[in-house]
């Protein structure tokens, strides 16, 4: 099943460029060279990924508002293309995920498609729902029972039996078929549907739970997808609340990530979410310590790279989805970050240009080691 994009552009060359590269990365693209028709195939059909040409700022913002408005593509990855003199910001502000500066490169622009592909790949993935129907036990405040309709990474569709439930997180108990125990797993109302049934989506996942759930999915497809490997990345900043990473292929903003760190010993993981995100460049990601396990993998892979400056070895990152849970969004900001200066770098200047952000952080860095 191949991934598929739409591009709005009518700028021959911009088209030509972005053919080759998607094409050379197995991208399928949907080219509509006026917004109208753009806002047709997003009503009819799914993308993985929406790219817009900003040239005309105001049909590009038209076609990005209406993927978000539409439930098939609200959660494709919105990237826009844009004349150096709109910059970043301008290009955040229409609520892209992702910004190129024009005119593209080929090469420069395979590069930043690599990590796009990755996540573009996770997001479906996310999204694929296997049909299953197993009873469900439901924890809160009060007991319910149900039975799952279908299942997906990211949470479940269910039917209640009985009264309707009004909490909005619960903790679900439930076995699937194949495996030798029960799952046990928190989750959040997302949606509510007709009747008695409602959309479950998934909270605080352990990485034991997400490599459970991940192979019992992956055991129902006839083919089941391979991601994309992970992508190198090389440290120059670090704090208790996040990192920079220095890479040619970095993640889309608000992309949930997982770094790993391997050793002669042992292999170090952290989650974390990008906030700034540097084209050819880099990207600046804040962990995430909502629980306890993630809050000690951040402890450990933070005291082993501080020990290790001189001959810390490559971190590998790889996506996990597109940040979409305002819970985990709330999370990542309200644990013990309110005073990091890295992280608050992030926040502030997301979207300057590059050139202005290195020479902040330079700064910090200088002010920090004054200290």
């Amino acid at each position: 099943m191949s991934l598929k994009s739409l591009l709005l552009s009518s700028d021959d060359k911009t088209v030509r460029v972005l053919r080759r590269v998607l094409s050379d990365l197995e991208i399928g693209v949907e080219h509509c060279s006026e917004a109208d028709a753009a806002i047709r195939k997003i009503t009819r059909q799914r993308f993985e990924a929406i790219i817009v040409d900003c040239s005309n700022a105001e049909e590009a913002s038209s076609v990005l508002r209406s993927a978000k408005a539409s439930p098939v593509n609200q959660r494709a990855l919105s990237i826009a293309l844009v004349e150096s003199s709109v910059g970043l910001r301008g290009g955040f502000e229409m609520g892209a995920h992702f910004v190129l500066h024009k005119p593209l490169s080929g090469e420069r622009t395979k590069g930043s498609f690599r990590a796009v592909r990755a996540l573009m790949k996770r997001e479906r993935r996310l999204q694929l729902r296997v049909a299953v129907q197993v009873p469900v036990e439901c924890n809160g405040s009060n007991q319910y029972r149900a039975k799952t309709l279908d299942l997906c990474e990211g949470g479940m569709a269910i039917q209640f039996s009985g009264r309707i439930v009004k909490e909005n997180t619960l903790r679900f108990s439930l076995e699937l078929p194949g495996l030798d125990r029960r799952l046990e797993i928190c989750g959040e109302m997302a949606w509510g549907g007709s009747g008695n049934q409602a959309g479950v989506r998934f909270k605080d996942v352990t990485e034991e739970q997400r490599n459970t759930l991940r192979q019992w999915l992956n055991n129902q497809l006839p083919e089941p997808e391979q991601d994309d490997p992970p992508v190198s990345c090389s440290l120059t900043d670090l704090s208790l609340g996040g990192c920079y990473l220095k890479t040619s292929s970095p993640f889309p903003m608000r992309t949930r990530v997982v770094l790993s760190m391997t050793t002669n010993d042992f292999e170090i993981r952290a989650g974390g979410i990008v906030r700034v995100t540097h084209p050819e460049f880099g990207m600046g990601v804040e962990f995430i310590q909502a629980t306890p396990e993630q809050r000690d993998q951040v402890h450990q892979m933070v005291e082993y790279l501080r020990s290790n400056q001189e001959r810390a070895p490559e971190l590998q990152v790889a996506p996990e989805g597109l940040d979409t849970s305002t819970a985990d969004t709330e999370a990542a900001e309200s644990a013990s970050t309110a005073d990091d200066a890295l992280v608050g770098l992030f926040r502030d200047k997301s979207q300057v240009p590059v050139e202005i952000f290195l020479q902040h952080m330079e700064q910090q860095r200088q002010a920090l080691e004054s200290h």
